[in-house]
């Protein structure tokens, strides 16, 4: 048995069915569970919570070059507990996965790192705050101020971060409900980041300044047992930010929710059926139908925008494959931002 095919075994329990980054509408018996209310103590949850089946740290940027061509960039740590025991050393039941990715107006380009927990090769700390697999690393003397890198195979990438103001809590003041059923997420973000530094691509290095959106979500089973994927959606407009998702059911139904940020931070809820996503046009990507233009509504706040994907081809063919990539906002605001769509594989 190879060693690729040994840590996939090993990332079975986290990847393997078709719910998007899958397993997630499984019970999980022995694992914590998030509640009302929910509480937060900084900075020791920006660290891990090895008590909850799932968890990420997970950065998208819409970057702008000097000559004005727009690029994407993705940098995501996720980690999978794969049982409730614990264990030191290659015992440890912790399993980490980090993807990058550089997306272009006509490339895009994606690396994965493998790596289980307990032997140094991937975590994440606080005080400083440092995350990290392999040589791929988010750190800084706190969550405010940032350095990120990461590389594969045609790209690579060294992005100075700074954050522009507070943390949003999505939700009930973090406390993310995901279905009918009440499955729910811890949920909170850095969407305030300034962006800038190098792109080292095929064609040369690329001087870049953009912003930035960094999400930190945790729980055990955050879906139910009839979601099949979700559609989610980082919306940098001209007045404000908006988070918006639907989740998939199997019987062609949606479970949504939104949050809208003003610029100075303050936030809004919106509760199931606020927020409506409906594709427009689909793509053909690597054989299979896409949806790469929407419409996004959130009528309360006067929201009505298509969005159009920079690159429709922006497919993450990784362990857990996914659609990821940068935006294009137009209609009643304008901006840029990100979508993300799992269960399309």
């Amino acid at each position: 048995m190879n060693a690729r095919l040994l840590l996939l075994l090993l990332l079975w329990p986290f990847a393997a069915s078709a719910q998007g980054f899958a397993g997630l509408g499984t019970a999980t018996e022995g694992f914590g569970t998030p509640e009302r209310p929910a509480v937060f103590d900084f900075p020791r949850d920006h660290g891990p919570h090895d008590d909850y089946r799932i968890e990420w740290w997970y950065l998208t940027a819409n970057l702008t070059a000097e000559d004005g061509t727009a690029y994407g960039l993705q940098w995501t740590l996720f980690r999978s507990a794969l049982s409730t025991e614990g264990g030191e050393g290659w015992a440890s039941p912790q399993f980490w996965m980090g993807h990058a990715a550089v997306t272009t107006p006509t490339d895009h380009y994606v690396a994965e790192r493998l790596a289980r927990g307990g032997i140094g090769q991937a975590g994440v700390t606080v005080g400083p705050f440092e995350a990290w697999i392999d040589d791929w690393q988010l750190v800084g003397s706190s969550f405010d101020t940032l350095n990120m890198t990461a590389s594969g195979p045609d790209f690579a990438y060294d992005m100075d971060l700074s954050a522009q103001g507070p943390l949003i809590f999505h939700g009930e003041n973090g406390y993310s409900v995901k279905s009918a059923d009440g499955q729910a997420s811890y949920y909170y973000s850095q969407p305030f980041y300034r962006i800038e530094g190098t792109l080292n691509l095929p064609d040369g290095d690329v001087q870049v300044s953009g912003n930035a959106w960094l999400d930190r979500e945790w729980s055990s089973q955050p879906l139910s047992e009839d979601q099949t994927g979700w559609d989610w959606f980082s919306l940098s407009l001209d007045d404000g930010k908006l988070m918006g998702f639907r989740l998939r059911q199997d019987d062609g139904s949606y479970y949504t929710s939104a949050t809208w940020i003003t610029p100075d931070g303050e936030t809004t809820a919106y509760p199931d059926g606020a927020f409506q996503a409906d594709p427009v046009s689909y793509s053909d990507v690597d054989g299979r139908q896409v949806p790469t233009q929407w419409n996004v509504r959130l009528d309360t706040c006067g929201v009505d925008v298509d969005v159009y994907a920079l690159n429709p081809q922006a497919w993450m063919a990784t362990s857990v494959p996914y659609w990821e990539g940068p935006i294009i906002i137009e209609g009643s605001h304008r901006g840029v931002g990100y979508l993300e769509m799992t269960g399309y594989e």
